[in-house]
């Protein structure tokens, strides 16, 4: 039995209850308000007011364990009647509708509304803003993120791009928003830094030549050169996009909007105490990080490197290429030879660690010792002789013979060769030792009178022929010069005609000059008598010094040319 004021309270709740009908319209499309009345697992039934309850699905709450009976909630008719009678409500149709004509009327493109991210979808993202709209990935930040997932719950504020009424939907841009912050933190940013100030920031890129850092308002080049002290290939190397840490401001460009950076900065300028740390002499250890064809890198302390080169390495040996003895990253010892701290050089030396073997070469050979090695190289001036590993004497073409003129070594000698030699001297400081093979003998010419008389009879062979006469070798290693015109009584046109290399031939000494080492002959005068001698040497001694017939040195010379035609 209800009370008296209950059944008031009925009847007055029954008038509202028709009140509010009658200002409802049930009808599919109309936004009604309603009543939660049961919650189920699957669904919400709500009163409207209508003659049958509605049913709303679960899923469009948010938490249905949040939703309790007697919540009142706006929601859209969708079906006033299903197969079982129900009245078939939704709420997210309601509050989009709602949301939607809100947005018309308020959120016009580029206006900030407020969001929470519901799903990542190709593409981009779905916002709810009351209705659901769509953010690209290339407008959720200022370079595109990988990971869309980590948005997903998230709410954050957006502009409004673009609102398509006919397709009721809505693009947004947080990017443009972050873009617009930034630039207003650049202007402060740029107005208030100073070179020298150090300020915290983040890796955004990474180039060859540097790395880009986000100083929360503007970016800053970090130049590769500005990041350490020491050598780096690859600013990857030290550094990772999203990695935080302190720079050093360097230099700002407050009109092109550019601030330098430096990291190197904050640590000392190795190069500051080099004399003291590094003395003169020093013996040191270090780490080989560079080769190239002229030395080898050795870097001693971060920031610090000293050059060894190529010809530090050895004393003796003969080094192509410092790769062919030293490898990068090998740790080695080596000495300070000098240190220039204005280009911030070191000369570094391994060769020094040892025994310099021409410091005793004096004593090993002085002057007048006979030495023994092989040939090693020739060349247009001399022969190198090995005396031991990584030590060759030099053997001049004028210290091969006393009486012949020697054109190039290899007429006397070829490589591998053994060959027996005097040391003449020994240069320690340009590390040269000058051989001698004539000097094994005596000059033939020191004792000339001995050997050869003007009229003496003597036999020899055909070693060289000129356009003027021919060379005849004689005992003692030593050459005569016969003219053309002593040749034979007969004109001789070419000397080819009559003569060749290697004939048997018997001459006279018609002519010996001491002072300039030469032999004249005469074949044609081996059969003359004395009084014939006499006259011919009169017709000898006639001759300007321009037409002398025995000028051996012009006649090798010539000889040689007679030979390349």
């Amino acid at each position: 039995m209800r009370t008296p004021l209950e059944s008031v309270q009925s009847i007055m709740f029954t008038m509202e209850e028709a009140m509010k009908q009658s200002t409802q319209r049930f009808a599919p499309g109309e936004i009604v308000k309603g009543v939660v009345i049961e919650t189920r697992p699957k669904e919400v039934l709500v009163d409207i007011g209508y003659k049958s309850e509605g049913s709303i699905p679960a899923n469009e709450f948010d938490d249905i364990k949040t939703v309790k009976v007697g919540d009142e909630i706006d929601v859209l008719i969708e079906k006033l009647e299903d197969k079982d009678g129900m009245v078939i409500l939704s709420k997210e149709k309601a509050e989009f509708k709602r949301n939607w004509d809100k947005i018309l009327a308020t959120a016009n493109e580029g206006v900030t509304v407020k969001g929470k991210v519901r799903a990542a979808v190709k593409g981009g993202l779905i916002v709810n803003i009351g209705v659901e709209a769509f953010l690209p990935a290339s407008q959720i930040d200022i370079i595109p993120p990988k990971n869309l997932q980590q948005y997903v719950g998230n709410t954050y504020d957006f502009k409004v791009v673009k609102i398509n009424s006919d397709r009721q939907n809505v693009v947004l841009s947080r990017r443009e928003l972050i873009e617009a912050e930034r630039n207003e933190k650049r202007s402060k940013l740029l107005a208030e830094m100073t070179p020298g100030d150090v300020r915290k920031g983040t890796v955004k890129n990474i180039t060859d030549f540097g790395a880009f850092i986000d100083l929360n308002g503007i970016d800053g080049l970090l130049h590769i050169t500005d990041m350490s002290w020491g050598r780096i290939g690859h600013p990857s190397e030290i550094l990772k996009v999203g990695q935080d840490l302190d720079v050093v401001v360097l230099d700002i460009n407050k009109e092109k909007e550019r601030v330098s950076l430096g990291l190197k900065q904050k640590l000392a300028n190795p190069w500051d105490t080099i004399e003291t740390k590094y003395p003169l002499g020093a013996k040191l250890k270090g780490k080989v990080v560079n080769l190239v064809p002229y030395g080898a890198f050795v870097e001693l302390e971060p920031g610090v490197e000293g050059l060894v080169h190529v010809t530090e390495l050895s004393w003796t040996k003969r080094i192509a290429k410092p790769a062919d003895v030293l490898k990068q990253g090998q740790e080695i010892e080596a000495i300070v030879l000098g240190i220039n701290r204005e280009e911030q050089k070191i000369s570094l030396g391994i060769r020094q660690l040892e025994i310099n073997p021409w410091d005793q070469a004096v004593e090993k050979y002085p002057a007048k010792t006979k030495v023994k090695g092989k040939i090693r190289n020739l060349t247009s001036y001399g022969a190198f002789l090995e005396l031991e590993e990584g030590i060759d004497g030099m053997i001049h073409v004028s210290d091969i013979s006393w009486t012949r003129k020697i054109n190039h070594p290899s007429e006397v000698f070829k490589k591998g060769d053994d060959v027996e030699a005097v040391v003449l001297e020994v240069d320690k400081a340009n590390q040269r030792i000058a051989l001698g093979v004539k000097q094994l003998s005596e000059d033939p010419w020191e004792n000339i009178d001995k050997y050869y008389k003007v009229g003496d009879l003597v036999a020899g062979k055909v070693t060289k022929l000129a356009s003027f006469g021919a060379f005849v070798g004689l005992q003692h290693d030593i050459d005569g010069l016969v003219h053309i015109s002593q040749v034979s009584e007969d004109r001789v046109d070419k000397i080819k005609t009559v003569l060749k290399v290697g004939d048997d031939v018997n001459a006279r000494v018609i002519k010996i000059d001491r002072a300039d080492r030469r032999i004249g002959l005469s074949i044609k005068a081996a059969s003359y008598s004395e009084e014939q001698l006499k006259e011919e040497q009169k017709i000898l001694d006639s001759l300007k010094p321009g037409e002398d017939l025995v000028a051996l040195q012009h006649a090798f010379d010539a000889a040689e040319e007679d030979e390349k035609e």
